[in-house]
């Protein structure tokens, strides 16, 4: 890894953590090989233009499912680069589909998509992701090393 620390999950994350007060507290399922699913509703404080999400949250939304569906293989990876696409604008106040899928692994390069859909299946934004593995995901969780 390069000398660098590894990353640790303290449960802090903006997305998905549960001691982060002002965070989403996301929750992905796995959805098939490689693939996860979460549904989110996003309140009127992520206001970009009037009705819609900020683009940079639904960036951070795309970034995530990205994230966990390396965990789905189990790896721990971090964000190289990522390609977004708006199709619609992103509403709030509205359950959204929000998904992620490993399309390939080579050595430490691990490429993604990931999609927010409307209720009905309408994809509103899509990215296409590289991530760099970290090495295999651990049963650590929030810092705290797995002990059974």
């Amino acid at each position: 890894m390069n000398g660098a620390a590894v990353p640790v999950d303290d449960g802090r994350c903006f997305a998905c953590g549960p001691y982060n007060a002002d965070g989403l507290h996301m929750h992905f399922e796995p959805d098939g090989d490689g693939k996860v699913r979460a549904e989110i509703t996003l309140p009127p404080r992520f206001q970009g233009w009037r009705g819609t999400a900020h683009g940079g949250i639904v960036m951070m939304l795309l970034d995530e499912a990205m994230a966990y569906a390396c965990g789905a293989i189990g790896e721990r990876a971090m964000t190289a680069s990522m390609q977004l696409r708006f199709r619609a604008p992103v509403p709030l106040g509205v359950r959204l589909v929000v998904t992620g899928e490993v399309k390939w692994k080579r050595r430490h390069v691990i490429a993604l998509d990931a999609a927010i859909a409307d209720a009905r299946g309408n994809v509103l934004a899509g990215a296409e992701g590289s991530f760099i593995s970290q090495g295999p995901l651990g049963k650590e969780r929030l810092g705290v090393p797995d002990r059974s």
